[in-house]
């Protein structure tokens, strides 16, 4: 440690700002009941707070405890998280929620371990929960936790090797204040987020900038140190929404381990590559769709483009009217274009319908 600092130099002051000058304000933050911080915690996952806060206000009022969320139809779930992205998050809120009414009876487990057992609670979640619903003493470790320590302590290891998971995850215990653990991590996360920014960060205004050792040394923008970025794949897909004369469409649920599970779609026909839209109706997978019957192709749209985790996805929507119902299409449902947008779909799909104006 330099300039004199120590541990407990960095919690008193910590601490000492969360009193006096704290100011972050969120409608979750002070909240002991587990289910409404559990709640949160799952919807801010991989998930900026401006956008996650309208849809913490809406599940709350349509899931106002843990029975509502379990015994909701699993449609309604997934069409209010639609456009929230990350929808194994979705997946595994309904598999908990079910958990704690069935085999907890409705009451949200009380210790580290059993929270950590939960389905998409990992350590940060558990530690969040534990710590605020319970006031046990176990440290959050977030993005933002990260780079405060990373900055303050001067720490180059990558944040997401196994050396720096261990060595973070250590130095976040040690200064743990153990007799307010819920009131500490609340106020280290706020302070990273506020004070301690990714970008412009508040130097010359921080309470813990004459022990910081980025700030002493120039080190603030090289802090912390991330591994290498995963090179992304690309997908292309075409979807196809095949209307019938008296103005219906084809959807399906997309229930295999891919992107978007449980979530609805159109007719789709992924690519190797982009195609042209000259190509679009020679398919040999519209001919073989529509085995010899008329069909007529009304528009292509323009490419949608959405980036996921490890993976950017293309996808073109092309609308055909055909006249009468195709035979025998597995898998798919039709239903009424105006009821379409009742069923959830993903944020391109969304995106798409707004353009279109399909409602």
């Amino acid at each position: 440690m330099q300039y004199g600092a120590t541990k407990s130099d960095f919690t008193r002051i910590l601490m000492k700002w969360n009193r006096h000058e704290n100011k972050r304000q969120m409608p979750w933050k002070g909240q002991q009941d587990p289910y409404r911080i559990w709640l949160s915690e799952i919807i801010l996952q991989q998930t900026r707070v401006e956008q996650g806060l309208k849809y913490y206000e809406i599940f709350l009022h349509s899931f106002p405890d843990v029975y509502a969320l379990a015994e909701a139809p699993e449609k309604k779930v997934f069409k209010l998280w639609e456009g929230l992205g990350y929808y194994n998050r979705c997946r595994n809120l309904i598999e908990t929620a079910k958990k704690i009414v069935f085999d907890y009876g409705g009451d949200f487990p009380r210790t580290y371990e059993q929270i950590r057992e939960l389905k998409g609670v990992g350590p940060y979640t558990a530690a969040a929960i534990a710590s605020f619903a319970f006031n046990l003493p176990y440290a959050v470790l977030d993005g933002n936790v990260l780079r405060l320590l990373s900055r303050y302590f001067g720490i180059n290891t990558p944040t997401g090797s196994s050396q720096g998971k261990q060595l973070y995850s250590e130095l976040a215990t040690a200064l743990l204040d153990k007799r307010n653990p819920g009131l500490y991590n609340q106020a280290i996360m706020d302070f990273g987020a506020v004070v301690c920014k990714p970008r412009n960060p508040l130097c010359i205004q921080c309470a813990q900038s004459a022990d910081c050792v980025a700030y002493q040394k120039g080190w603030v923008h090289e802090l912390p140190v991330k591994e290498r970025k995963i090179e992304k794949k690309s997908r292309w897909l075409y979807y196809f929404l095949v209307e019938t004369r008296d103005h219906r469409i084809y959807i399906r649920r997309r229930d295999e381990n891919d992107i978007w599970k449980n979530l609805y779609e159109f007719i789709l026909w992924e690519s190797a590559r982009e195609i042209s839209d000259n190509q679009v109706g020679n398919l040999p997978f519209l001919k073989k769709l529509f085995a010899g019957r008329k069909f007529v192709i009304r528009t292509i749209s323009a490419a949608f483009r959405q980036q996921l985790t490890h993976q950017i996805i293309h996808a073109r929507f092309i609308s055909i009217s055909i006249q009468q119902p195709l035979p025998g299409i597995k898998g798919y449902q039709l239903v009424k274009k105006n009821s379409v947008r009742e069923y959830p779909f993903s944020r391109m799909m969304v995106s798409y319908l707004k353009h279109a104006e399909i409602s």
